[in-house]
């Protein structure tokens, strides 16, 4: 290490019956830049680390407890053991050689007076052609905001919880993830509750990670381009969730006024385009229907 602040972040990794390759590739990237990796594992079976990776603390639940609330255990054990940052990682996600560098130059460069929340990556899905862009809220379409070179800092609205890098004096300040939403748009809650409290995020072009979203991709008729494919629970969560955020005091109404289009179209794509699309219609309306309910945790049809 390069950088004595490597020493205080805590790199927090969730994962759930994750491929070993990848989860191998992952500890190896980013246990040499971080002072700590703990994995919160929530598959419901034992797990064992990848060999070679005696050093990584291995938090066993037993359960699918959500994405959020393992992040929140991580969190709890960072800030225990006296860590300033999280980077927090999902199990598909594998940081770049001097993400975390890149990361905490920006956070310096900003200073504690730009009151930032977190700062994040840009990143690669792998089943893309090019890198994800950083986004701003707009209507009718987001305002999509391209890196042009390695110096840049542009702030977005949101980040992706994978990569992002956060104090945690943030967290004790705006509050940690949401459990109430299981998985899915926890980043997005997150993000719109630390702007409405005053604080920026911003995506730094210099720090780089390779991503995975989505199962799949779907080419649209008539060159409407790519659809990402889930499968039917996760689509449940997505809208759930979606309807959950419309009534968040501390959601955007320019968000919730561009989003319920595109929730429209995609509750139409996975209805009668891609399937299985009895199934998917069915965990649809019913995460429709819990989310008008507020219901929360875990899917019911799982």
């Amino acid at each position: 290490m390069t950088d004595d602040r490597h020493a205080a972040v805590c790199a927090v990794v969730v994962t759930h019956y994750p491929d070993s390759t990848v989860l191998q590739g992952l500890l190896a990237s980013v246990s040499a830049q971080v002072g700590c990796v703990v994995v919160v594992d929530n598959s419901a079976e034992d797990m064992e680390l990848p060999p070679g990776h005696a050093d990584v603390t291995l938090i066993r639940q037993g359960r699918n407890g959500g994405l959020a609330q393992a992040q929140n255990v991580g969190l709890d054990w960072a800030r225990q053991h006296a860590f300033d940052y999280v980077l927090l990682l999902d199990q598909d996600s594998t940081p770049d050689d001097g993400m975390v560098c890149a990361l905490l130059d920006a956070l310096r460069r900003l200073g504690d007076s730009a009151r930032v929340a977190a700062v994040g990556p840009r990143f690669h899905d792998v089943l893309e052609a090019r890198d994800a862009p950083f986004v701003k809220v707009g209507f009718p379409l987001n305002h999509k905001r391209w890196c042009d070179h390695p110096g840049q800092l542009l702030e977005c609205d949101f980040l992706i919880s994978s990569g992002a890098l956060i104090p945690l004096t943030v967290i004790d300040d705006i509050g940690s993830m949401d459990e109430s939403l299981f998985i899915d748009n926890v980043d997005l809650e997150w993000s719109f509750r630390a702007r409405a409290r005053g604080y920026k995020l911003y995506g730094v072009c210099a720090a780089a990670m390779q991503h995975q979203l989505g199962d799949s991709r779907r080419q649209l008729p008539f060159g409407l381009g790519q659809v990402i494919v889930h499968g039917p629970v996760r689509l449940y969560y997505i809208m759930r969730n979606r309807f959950r955020l419309y009534r968040l005091p501390h959601t955007p109404w320019i968000w919730v006024a561009q989003d319920m289009p595109r929730l429209a179209v995609k509750l139409f794509l996975f209805a009668a385009m891609i399937g299985p699309r009895a199934r998917n219609i069915r965990f649809m309306l019913r995460g429709l229907w819990d989310g008008f309910r507020s219901k929360s945790g875990p899917c019911p049809l799982a």
